[in-house]
């Protein structure tokens, strides 16, 4: 049976694949490598025409895990496999991925380096303090591995990769202030976090034909790096809350996407502090049905899962950030980020009605949204100077 899904998986009929899985797993409970393929298949595999993932499967493969888990927790791979679904798909509740990591390294075949996942998902859960404890413990067992085999050289390289990560992150935490912060000098000092940066962040979407959205916007930070989220999903959405979901609560014997449920979540990827992106969701009506009267578009960004290099200035925890308008607070605990939502109708998405009328184009806006104005060419023109002297 497992041979013959791969070769629907080198046809990209993924579809017929799903059951396959779930018939082998029900033979026999012990495949793991059936689990995680098919957590894999089922979380990032379904895209629709443009390669957005069909956010609606992720509760499903999140199930599938658990499953996987619990008929194989003699090994760390399925919570592994489990952990990393919610630290790198799912994005949103990094102490889940925490969770799942420590079971995965509490069991003994876990790889070494798999260990160092764990310190990473801290980070972005707000533990720098349980992430600088996680570093110290692995770099004492690797140069203990070390020592105990002095001719396997990726011992060394594990205690190398260690010992770096320890060494980045002390200076980064340094440098941002969080020592600081934790003495009471945070005032006294000048760390990268101070003072705040106002993003200044607008945005605007206009449906310009039916399911098609042409989103823009504005974000005052020049490095290349920033990806602001981008949600429409169902007003009365399942389990829904500000910005996100609460991805648990699939059926891991149901392989098959809600009907009727639309939820849209696009990366916004920002240059020369815009983004500008055209959505077509016209050609996927099953996965984006819009069958609801009413949606909520909300624009979402954390810096927790920024680069580094960004993260430099806002910290982890959006201390070294701000905005005028849009500064949150309150949706996620422990953080600053920036929100701003609004309603959107059915009518207005499919554009029916009086939205359907020549001229009346729905768009929803930010307040301080600015169009951008028609580049001048003659503003890319730079005039040499010249020692000539005139007259």
């Amino acid at each position: 049976l497992w041979v013959r899904a791969d070769s629907f998986f080198d046809n990209g009929d993924y579809d017929s694949i799903l059951p396959i899985i779930r018939l082998v797993t029900y033979l026999d409970p012990k495949q793991i490598d059936v689990y995680a393929t098919g957590m894999w298949h089922i979380a990032y595999n379904f895209t629709d025409q443009e390669n957005r993932a069909d956010r609606r499967n992720i509760p499903i493969a999140v199930a599938f895990g658990e499953e996987g888990a619990r008929n194989n927790d003699y090994t760390y791979e399925l919570f592994y496999e489990t952990g990393w679904l919610w630290y790198h798909r799912i994005q949103d509740n990094f102490p889940m991925a925490v969770t799942w990591f420590e079971q995965a390294a509490e069991r003994k075949d876990i790889l070494p380096a798999r260990h160092n996942l764990l310190s990473h998902a801290k980070l972005r859960a707000g533990d720098y303090k349980g992430a600088l404890k996680t570093w110290y413990e692995l770099l004492e067992e690797a140069e203990k591995e070390m020592e105990r085999n002095k001719s396997q050289r990726s011992n060394y390289a594990q205690r190398d990769t260690v010992e770096g990560n320890l060494d980045n992150l002390l200076i980064r935490l340094t440098q941002r202030g969080y020592f600081a912060r934790e003495n009471g000098w945070y005032d006294q000092g000048n760390y990268d976090t101070k003072p705040p940066f106002d993003v200044k962040f607008s945005a605007s979407v206009t449906v310009t034909e039916s399911r098609v959205m042409l989103v823009e916007g504005t974000w005052n930070v020049f490095p290349v790096g920033t990806r602001v989220k981008m949600i429409l999903r169902d007003a009365d959405y399942p389990n829904a809350g500000a910005a996100g979901l609460d991805w648990e609560g699939g059926d891991a014997n149901n392989f098959s996407a809600p009907v009727g449920l639309t939820y849209v979540q696009d990366e916004l990827f920002v240059r020369n502090r815009r983004f500008r992106k055209s959505i077509d969701l016209s050609r996927d009506p099953t996965i984006y049905p819009f069958v609801k009267d009413k949606y909520i578009l909300e624009f979402y960004y954390t810096p927790r899962v920024a680069p580094e290099h960004i993260k430099d200035k806002f910290g982890y925890n959006g201390e070294g950030m701000t905005d005028s308008n849009f500064l949150n607070t309150e949706i996620r605990e422990n953080q600053r980020v920036i929100y701003w939502k609004t309603e959107v109708t059915r009518d207005q998405i499919l554009r029916r009605g009086e939205f359907g009328m020549e001229g009346v184009i729905p768009v929803f806006k930010t307040p301080n949204y600015v169009a951008p104005r028609v580049r001048n060419p003659e503003d890319d023109l730079v005039t040499p100077g010249t020692r000539r002297v005139e007259g």
